[in-house]
């Protein structure tokens, strides 16, 4: 038996409940806010530490020529640092730095804002299917 087949009307429901839930994060967020690109750097920075260009890349299955427009732009903004790899010194590392982290925390801060009130008007049992779902999601997306 083919599962792909007997799980696609259920597939489609979640995809098209975590697409409209992703579009309303979007609208939350406030002026000046991050690029998609930009945030997939500073939240891998952040997740997972210090890294290599190439390394975010593959994490979040981008190609790296998608993403050097936001390596460059984050440098800039003094929110990523670049060095050289000690190990091989024609490589850089990338890392977050504290004003990055406090740029993301306020970013993810706006979200989780308009998230927690959208969440009081859900029963707790709700909030805790939800809960677990974000759960399941976090380890379906690391597949």
């Amino acid at each position: 038996m083919d599962h792909r087949v007997d799980h696609l009307s259920e597939a489609a429901r979640i995809r098209r409940g975590v697409v409209r839930l992703n579009r309303r994060l979007r609208q939350e967020r406030g002026e000046g806010a991050f690029s998609p690109n930009q945030l997939i750097v500073l939240g891998h920075l952040h997740r997972h530490g210090a890294a290599t260009p190439g390394e975010v890349a593959v994490a979040e299955r981008q190609r790296p020529q998608s993403l050097t427009r936001a390596f460059s732009e984050l440098e800039a903004a003094g929110l990523i640092s670049r060095e050289p790899s000690a190990a091989d010194r024609r490589r850089s590392v990338l890392a977050l730095t504290a004003a990055g982290r406090r740029a993301l925390d306020r970013d993810m801060g706006e979200r989780d804002v308009w998230l927690a009130g959208a969440l009081g008007s859900l029963s707790a049992t709700e909030r805790g299917v939800l809960e677990l779902a974000g759960e399941i999601m976090e380890r379906l997306a690391g597949r």
